[in-house]
């Protein structure tokens, strides 16, 4: 009897060891994970985030379900590296790192590695011994009540929409984009994204039908059979203020280094950019020439040659293009149809990137006739031969050294660390738009105000900023607004999207600002703002810092520049404000004072520069 009970004692022990629920937290203890019902309670400071409502992932060999067998002891990891762009150069990070070992209905193991940084957690699913299996679906799912502030995305194949506030979960669709910002409590915030798709994955959205609390990752299309060792993408949350979310890497802290050990020839920059005023102007060589002659003027190293280069007009080619460009000391790039999704009735020059070797043949041209760079457009989704086809064309692109830009495309999901040529991707409901319909003109503002607390967090967003004239619809922004998007949305290869005529009008000290406008940044700093209302940022280029704020409101705003962060005495100050007068837009001065507020006006912005 005795020995029976000392048996029963030691049993319950051992399943005390694990079943028990264990507080997992950050290294700095500001975040933490407690084991609750069939998932995870996360919370910031003491405060509730949100619920890992579930987890799980199953195969066609496989059921629904899986049985919590033990966490492991924290496991502390470091990430310090060097970035070519982003907000910040030399990203540094930490994190302890718990296993949660879960076996399947079938006794299978099944891992979930947990993550908690300093400013937020990433967890994966890691699969062993899969025998010529598919996927069957993902459980994991975020609790999000009703009620909670959020700014989230409809989801679209190519990521274009806005990023409204709203209270509740439902939609047009059910069916919801990354990044989704929530608010759970006051000052606190949370951004579920995913990072780190290798070949064999897709990516994945949220979808909340049915219950519309909860939010569960939903796996794009993925038909492989998967035998031996197999894990998800690294599903994404940036927690804390507001200020942790919008500077924090954690996208690229846990993607996989890059293995490209050539990189001298990955160059960032600014580009002019003619499909905005002229839909079609990339078949036309004179109206090409302008924008080479713009850039030249302006400083600026790189042109972009849009769709229909391939049908030029009066005789001429490409390579008359291509001449010119570099007769001017302009680097060239050019327009590609990925020839995945919108084909028929489609822009080409199209189907000359699918086939492998087709992509050497091309981008061997490409290097041959000195192309710096490649935008490829017209993707199909997050599907797992989408990703795969993404980076066949990144790992090309990088052997003959052009540099490439993804649009109508799925956002960054780490990619920009470990495959350095990838400068920026579109995914974004940007400045093209005025050329599509009416409906940004009204709402500009307020959403170039909540992208920066939004889409940009994740990684460079080809927006195509800075329009002081009118494409086929009108914009209502300031010319302050517009020149301080250029400093507030990050970009590797910043597009500037009006027409020659219209930057070369502008006082000598914007042009001037134009052709010294950084597209790598030392760091970046929150200075102030609200997504949707206002937002003022901070970005250093070397001895220079530029502090740009817009505000996202119809009426006058006071914004207040506090920026205890810098030196005291600069050596230079510039500033650039709304002169509120429509015949002489602009405010400029010089000198070596600081504003410590500013009342902009409505849909109005600011940019200072500070040399040090």
């Amino acid at each position: 009897m005795k020995r029976t009970l000392f048996t029963m004692l030691c049993l319950a022990l051992t399943a005390a060891s694990w079943a028990a629920p264990r507080d997992m937290q950050s290294p700095n203890g500001k975040i933490s994970v407690a084991q609750s019902d069939k998932g995870y309670s996360i919370r910031f400071e003491g405060k509730a985030v949100m619920d890992l409502a579930d987890v799980g992932i199953t195969t066609s060999a496989t059921g629904q379900g899986l049985k919590l067998q033990d966490i492991s002891k924290p496991r502390r990891i470091k990430a310090s590296y060097t970035m070519l762009t982003g907000k910040k150069l030399r990203p540094s990070n930490e994190g302890n790192e718990y296993v949660c070992s879960y076996t399947d209905q079938g006794g299978k193991p099944v891992r979930l590695v947990l993550r908690l940084y300093n400013d937020g957690i990433a967890f994966r699913y890691e699969l062993t011994g899969l025998k010529d299996e598919q996927l069957t679906g993902e459980q994991t799912a975020y609790r999000i009540a009703e009620g909670t502030r959020r700014w989230m995305q409809q989801w679209s194949d190519g990521y274009e929409d806005f990023f409204p506030l709203s209270t509740t979960g439902k939609g047009r669709k059910q069916h919801w984009g990354y990044p989704a910002l929530v608010e759970p409590s006051d000052g606190v915030f949370a951004l579920i994204t995913e990072s780190n798709i290798e070949r064999r994955q897709s990516a994945s959205s949220l979808r909340n039908e049915g219950d519309v609390e909860l939010f569960r990752v939903w796996p794009d299309k993925n038909e492989l059979k998967l035998s031996g060792k197999w894990n998800t993408p690294w599903r994404v949350v940036i927690i804390g203020r507001l200020a942790d979310v919008v500077e924090s890497t954690l996208v690229t802290d846990v993607a996989n280094p890059s293995q490209t050990k050539d990189i001298k020839w990955i160059q960032p920059g600014v580009v002019s950019w003619i499909y905005w005023a002229y839909n079609h102007g990339s078949n036309d060589l004179n109206i090409i020439k302008k924008y080479i002659d713009m850039a030249a003027t302006l400083k600026l190293p790189y042109m972009l040659i849009d769709a229909e280069w391939d049908e030029m007009k009066d005789g001429k080619s490409i390579e008359d293009a291509l001449s010119y460009a570099h007769e001017k000391g302009v680097k060239p790039m050019i327009w590609y149809n990925s020839s995945t999704n919108w084909i028929n009735g489609a822009p080409g020059p199209k189907f000359r990137l699918n086939k492998p070797e087709d992509r050497e043949k091309e981008f061997a041209w490409c290097e041959k006739m000195g192309v710096a760079g490649v935008k490829i457009d017209f993707f199909a989704g997050d599907t797992q031969a989408t990703m795969d086809y993404c980076i066949d064309l990144l790992e090309c692109a990088a052997r003959h050294h052009l540099l490439v830009n993804f649009h109508g495309a799925t956002i960054p999901r780490g990619w920009q660390r470990t495959y350095p040529n990838l400068m920026s991707t579109e995914g974004v409901y940007g400045a093209e738009w005025y050329n599509n319909l009416p409906v940004l003109t009204n709402r500009a503002a307020s959403h170039n105000a909540t992208l920066p607390f939004t889409r940009n967090i994740v990684g460079p967003m080809d927006y195509t900023p800075c329009t002081f004239s009118d494409s086929q619809h009108p914009h209502i922004t300031t010319n302050s607004h517009e020149l301080a998007l250029t400093v507030l949305f990050e970009s590797g290869l910043q597009h500037l999207a009006d027409r020659p005529e219209s930057y070369l009008s502008q006082p000598q000290e914007v042009q001037q600002f134009l052709s010294g406008l950084p597209s790598v940044w030392d760091e970046t700093r929150l200075v102030d703002g609200y997504p949707g209302r206002s937002v003022i940022m901070a970005r250093r280029s070397g001895n220079t810092w530029y502090v740009a704020g817009i505000n996202g409101l119809d009426e006058v705003a006071n914004l207040n520049i506090k920026l205890d962060f810098l030196p005291k005495t600069p050596k230079q100050v510039t500033t650039y404000f709304d002169s509120g007068k429509a015949d002489s837009p602009w405010t400029i001065r010089q000198g070596t004072t600081v504003p410590t507020a500013v009342q902009c006006q409505p849909r109005g912005g600011f940019v200072v520069t500070i040399k040090n």
